[in-house]
């Protein structure tokens, strides 16, 4: 797919407050359908089988004081959810930087979040489709700085729902409505995230994965399965973890556990990792962030600190 220019409308990088996502829709530039185009103007075909169907998967990229945050091993989760699903990847490692690179400059993006979505691209709605349709490619940017958000500090409450989930849950599938109902219901308790249930056993986040630390001092997670996203944030961690010389510990736990936790918190891109103080209105690991939490925090950042800015 051929990536040209169009003309454009430079946009201004509003700053983002306590790692809060600011709307820039007027004049934030996307990479649509290979092309670099004002948000307000792009356009999809409807007939596209990621609007019809959620025929598509997606993939962000966190982007902190200019660099791109653990972007070959995203760049590879997408590779790897395009191939479980039958679509071809549309560019190779080096082209998707490239594009993610540009967004960042055409928007000033010195800190938030770079977007891809690949649909199976455009036919008739039918339930089968024909091979070799060319996929459709979506990027967009959103300002925030992820690293600087206050509930690092106090600690978030999250609440428990079903995980009403398909039963590929390793693949970052467009189809989010599972998620969408539990994040409105996150929304409706005042909380900040999620934990989803299988029966008693925490399966992972609305958006995150789960890690609890023990009264034993072992860090826990869940093992890499069909039922849940291998996150990259959690592979990262998991790195450091190893590092500082933590037991780690990939296995099942349930919620009776995390409420006899030392500590909890969740990881992903958009939040990096964030400090669990209450489930349920039951306070979780004395009701404030915990040391092994903040190590592997501040380690983060001090490892993101190290890599290559993609713009100055």
């Amino acid at each position: 797919m051929p990536v040209r220019e169009t003309s454009f409308i430079q946009s201004v990088n509003r700053p983002a407050c306590r790692g809060e996502i600011v709307s820039t829709v007027d004049n934030r530039i996307g990479f649509v359908r290979g092309a670099f185009v004002p948000l307000r103007e792009a356009v999809l075909p409807v007939m596209d089988r990621g609007f019809l169907f959620g025929d598509g998967v997606y993939e962000v990229t966190a982007v902190i004081e200019g660099r791109l945050v653990d972007n070959d091993h995203h760049l590879q989760r997408l590779n790897r959810s395009l191939g479980e699903i039958g679509i071809a990847n549309p560019f190779s490692t080096g082209k998707w930087t490239e594009i993610e690179t540009e967004i960042m400059r055409r928007n000033e993006l010195r800190n938030g979040l770079i977007y891809i979505q690949v649909s199976r691209g455009v036919a008739e709605r039918a339930f089968q489709y024909a091979e070799g349709l060319e996929p459709t490619v979506v990027m967009f940017p959103q300002f925030s700085k992820v690293q600087s958000n206050p509930i690092i500090e106090t600690g978030a409450r999250i609440i428990t729902v079903p995980d009403l989930r398909w039963a590929r849950r390793d693949i970052k599938s467009t189809s989010l409505l599972a998620q969408v109902m539990a994040k409105h219901a996150v929304k409706q308790a005042g909380v900040k995230e999620a934990w989803m249930l299988d029966g008693d056993i925490i399966t992972e986040g609305a958006s995150s994965t789960a890690f609890i630390v023990t009264r034993g001092n072992e860090l826990v997670t869940r093992n890499l399965s069909r039922d849940i996203l291998p996150g990259i944030t959690r592979r990262t961690v998991l790195e450091i973890a190893k590092r500082h010389g933590l037991t780690i510990v990939e296995r099942p736990f349930s919620k009776a556990e995390v409420l006899e936790a030392s500590e909890a918190f969740y990881t992903s891109a958009s939040t990096i990792a964030v400090p669990v103080i209450e489930m349920d209105g039951v306070c979780v690991g004395g009701g404030v962030p915990g040391p092994v939490f903040r190590s592997l925090y501040d380690a983060y950042l001090q490892d993101v600190m190290t890599l290559p800015a993609s713009i100055s």
